[in-house]
């Protein structure tokens, strides 16, 4: 099998499958997908694994699905029950296949305990990112009209780059100073923060 080929879904960034599982998994899980990768059978267990990190990875790198999610708790949950779903079939096709190789058992428990703790940091994420908006804008606010305070997907997505295009990680918040008086108090609120 070509190592080069995306087999992550949604991938649409400059992040290889490689980059992508080791932000979410770890460098020793990289190893083992490549060990494991060798032994395929069918790939569908593989596929549905690459399947969880392509939401995860989708909804991280998507501020408007983001928002959504956090606004909407009921859709929020049933991604979440998907992507265990998921994991949990994967489980049941490593116990189903014959127990010979305690090397590749090791490997495919290994890869599951990881994407079952990138799933629940994922799950977790949404209720931190709540909070840290709500104390952002409190405290903020002490410095800026709430309204100058913005945390949606299009302001996020506006300011991600410079004059560059390497658009790596988004902006938490962004804010719009009234004037430059402002801009000190607000630095030293957003340090504080």
């Amino acid at each position: 099998m070509n190592a080069r080929l995306r087999e992550i879904p949604y991938n649409y960034t400059s992040f290889s499958d490689r980059e992508i599982v080791i932000r979410l998994l770890g460098e020793d899980a990289w190893q083992a997908l490549l060990e494991l990768r060798e032994e395929r059978r069918t790939g569908r267990s593989a596929r549905m694994l690459y399947e969880v990190l392509g939401d995860i990875w989708v909804v991280s790198r998507n501020p408007y699905i983001e928002d959504d999610l956090i606004d909407n708790p009921r859709r929020r949950q049933a991604l979440i029950d998907a992507l265990n779903h998921r994991l949990h079939d994967v489980e049941k096709r490593a116990q189903g296949q014959s127990a010979t190789d305690t090397g590749r058992d090791a490997k495919v428990a290994m890869l599951l305990a990881r994407a079952r703790e990138a799933v629940a940091a994922f799950a977790a994420r949404f209720r931190h990112t709540y909070d840290m908006r709500r104390k952002a804008v409190r405290v903020l606010s002490r410095s800026t009209h709430p309204d100058n305070i913005q945390f949606d997907g299009l302001a996020r997505v506006s300011h991600v780059t410079d004059a560059t295009d390497w658009r790596v990680e988004y902006p938490f918040v962004v804010v719009n100073p009234e004037n430059e008086d402002e801009v000190a108090a607000i630095v030293r609120d957003l340090i504080a923060l």
